[in-house]
Formats: C-alpha cells, sequence, structure tokens
C-alpha cells in the first residue's frame, strides 16, 4: 500500500467515525418546553421545521402552503405548550384529495 493510499483510507475512516456523533448530537426543538408565542414565532421563521410535540412523537409544520408539496394543502395545528395547552402553532401539510386519510 503506497503513502497516498493510506492516508486516503485513514481521512475516510477519520470521516467514517465522526459522521455518527455528529448525526447524534442534532436534536429537534420540543414544543411542549416552550411557550406558545415561542413555538409560533420559530414556525414562522423557519417556513418548515420538524419540532418534537411529545415523548417520542414529532410533526412537521409550515408557515404557508409554500412549503408543501403539491398537490398538498394545509391545515392548522394546535399543540400542547408550556404554557398553552391548545397552542396554534402553524400548518401541517395534508393531501387534498384525500382530506379525511393522513398521508403518513
Amino acid at each position: 500500500m503506497t503513502d497516498a493510499s493510506r492516508q486516503s483510507l485513514f481521512a475516510l475512516l477519520v470521516c467514517a467515525a465522526l459522521l455518527p456523533g455528529a448525526a447524534s448530537a442534532q436534536t429537534r426543538p420540543d414544543v411542549t418546553a416552550m411557550t406558545c408565542a415561542e413555538a409560533s414565532a420559530l414556525v414562522t421563521r423557519a417556513g418548515a421545521i420538524v419540532l418534537t410535540t411529545g415523548p417520542i412523537t414529532y410533526s412537521r409544520f409550515v408557515r404557508d402552503v409554500g412549503f408543501c408539496p403539491l398537490p398538498e394543502t394545509t391545515r392548522p395545528s394546535w399543540e400542547m405548550t408550556r404554557d398553552d395547552p391548545k397552542c396554534f402553532v402553524g400548518y401541517v401539510c395534508r393531501d387534498k384529495f384525500n382530506e379525511g386519510q393522513s398521508r403518513d
């Protein structure tokens, strides 16, 4: 094995070792730990964001229909926040042709 091959292999192994640590360090913002104003402002500012909604649940919230894939539309979403049990956080995207059914 040449020195260049060893260096390339070493660089590849270092990158592979760092990837799982970087991914596990990222956490989703938790709606239940925020005030209603903080949660709705976060969705408004981000446009589209995935937020934790409970111990094992999460959802993607959007500011408006422009952040939904075609042919989806928006549906208002109320979540429990630190100060409001029914806070309007933003919208969720739903298939407009299957109104009563979830797309998940």
